[in-house]
C-alpha cells in the first residue's frame, strides 16, 4: 500500500511540474509563433473618419491620365484582381520608374507580405459623402522595387511612394494596382474566381478624376 501511494505521489508531482512548465513556457511559445492573420485587421470608425479626404484620383504611373503606360493584364482577365501597368518600353524598361499615390490618403500597410508580392503599399482614402462606393476605399501598389513612405504617413495625390519592381525577380517589371472597397487592411490575393472587394482600377480612376474630360489632371509631383 505504501509503495502504491509513493508511485501515485510521484506521478502527481511530475504532472504538477509539467503543468507549471507548460504555463510558463508552452503558452508563451505558442503565442509567439502564431502568425498574425491580417484578414481580421480593419480600420476603426475613428480611424476612417480621420482619413484625408480624396476628391480626385490619378493613375499611379506615367504622366497625366496614365499616358506612357499600358495595361498588360486588365482587371478580371484570367481571374486577375487588379491592373498590371507597364511602361511603354515593355520588358524591364520601367524597372525603378516612379509610382505615385493615386489620391490623398493614409498609408495603412507598407512592407513585404509574402512570396509573389514583393514590396507592397496599401493606402486608405476617405471618399466624399454620398459616393456610391462607400466611405472608404483602398488603393494597393505591389511588386515594388522600393518603398519611399511608411505606415501611418499621410500622402497627397501625386506623391512619389515607391518604384516599379519585379516582386524580387518573380516577374518582369510592372506595377500591380488594385482598388478595394472597405476598411479591411489585408494584403490578400491577386487572383480569384470572383472580384471579392475589388473594383476595376481604370474605371474607378476615370469616374473619380474630379475634372472634365477635356481637362488634364496636373502631372505627378517630382520629389
Amino acid at each position: 500500500m505504501v509503495r502504491i501511494m509513493r508511485v501515485l505521489l510521484t506521478l502527481a508531482l511530475t504532472a504538477a511540474v509539467l503543468g507549471m512548465l507548460w504555463l510558463r513556457f508552452g503558452k508563451l511559445s505558442a503565442s509567439a509563433s502564431k502568425p498574425l492573420d491580417p484578414a481580421f485587421i480593419r480600420l476603426t470608425p475613428l480611424e476612417m473618419a480621420a482619413l484625408p479626404l480624396a476628391t480626385r484620383f490619378d493613375m499611379p504611373m506615367g504622366s497625366e491620365q496614365g499616358a506612357l503606360t499600358y495595361n498588360a493584364r486588365p482587371f478580371r482577365i484570367q481571374r486577375h484582381l487588379g491592373d498590371d501597368l507597364n511602361g511603354i518600353g515593355g520588358g524591364n524598361s520601367d524597372l525603378g520608374d516612379a509610382v505615385y499615390a493615386a489620391g490623398a490618403g493614409r498609408v495603412v500597410y507598407a512592407g513585404s507580405p509574402g512570396p509573389g508580392w514583393g514590396k507592397m503599399i496599401l493606402i486608405a482614402h476617405r471618399l466624399p459623402d454620398g459616393d456610391e462606393l462607400g466611405p472608404v476605399i483602398q488603393t494597393m501598389y505591389a511588386h515594388l522595387d522600393s518603398i519611399h513612405i511608411q505606415t501611418g504617413q499621410d500622402v497627397q495625390r501625386g506623391d512619389e511612394i515607391g518604384t516599379v519592381g519585379t516582386a524580387e525577380g518573380a516577374y518582369l517589371a510592372h506595377l500591380h494596382f488594385e482598388v478595394r472597397l472597405g476598411p479591411y487592411v489585408n494584403p490578400g490575393q491577386g487572383y480569384a474566381d470572383t472580384p471579392l472587394n475589388r473594383v476595376a482600377p481604370g474605371q474607378f480612376i476615370r469616374a473619380h478624376r474630379g475634372a472634365t474630360n477635356e481637362a488634364l489632371n496636373q502631372p505627378p509631383k517630382k520629389q
